[in-house]
C-alpha cells in the first residue's frame, strides 16, 4: 500500500510540474503575441508618410522612389520623424512633395499630359495635333 501512496504522490507531483510548464508556456506565448502586436503597430517610415499624403502625393512618392531610391529613402525617413513628432501636421499633396524634392536638389520627373476640349470632350493634345496634321494633308 505504501508503494501505491508513493506512486500517487509522484504522479501528483509530476502532474503539478506539467501544469506549471503549461501555464508558463502559455504566458510566454501571450508575451510573444503582445510583442508582435506592438511591432505591427509601429508603422514603417514609408507607411507614416503615405498616411499623410494627399492628392497625387503617392504618385510623386512612387516616381521619386523609382528614380532616386536611396535619396528618397532618406527623405521619407526624415519626413516620418517630423510627422511622428508633430512638426508636420498638414496633408502633403503631390505639388508640395514635388516642391520638397526639388528644393533639396532631386529633380523628380513626372509624366505630364495636356488635355484640350474638343466638341465637349477632353482629348489629349498629342491626339488632337496628330489628327489635325493628318487631316491637313
Amino acid at each position: 500500500m505504501s508503494e501505491d501512496k508513493d506512486l500517487e504522490r509522484l504522479q501528483a507531483k509530476r502532474l503539478e510540474e506539467m501544469r506549471k510548464n503549461l501555464s508558463s508556456q502559455q504566458e510566454k506565448e501571450k508575451i510573444a503575441a503582445l510583442q508582435k502586436e506592438q511591432k505591427d503597430k509601429k508603422s514603417s517610415p514609408r507607411e507614416i508618410v503615405i498616411k499623410q499624403l494627399g492628392y497625387r502625393g503617392l504618385e510623386v512618392l512612387q516616381n521619386a522612389e523609382y528614380q532616386f531610391p536611396k535619396e528618397t529613402e532618406i527623405i521619407v525617413l526624415k519626413l516620418s520623424e517630423l510627422i511622428s513628432s508633430g512638426d508636420i501636421t498638414e496633408v502633403l499633396d503631390g505639388g508640395n512633395l514635388l516642391e520638397l524634392f526639388r528644393s533639396v536638389g532631386i529633380n523628380v520627373r513626372m509624366k505630364t499630359k495636356i488635355n484640350v476640349e474638343k466638341d465637349g470632350k477632353f482629348v489629349s493634345l498629342s491626339d488632337k495635333l496628330g489628327k489635325s496634321s493628318s487631316a491637313d494633308e
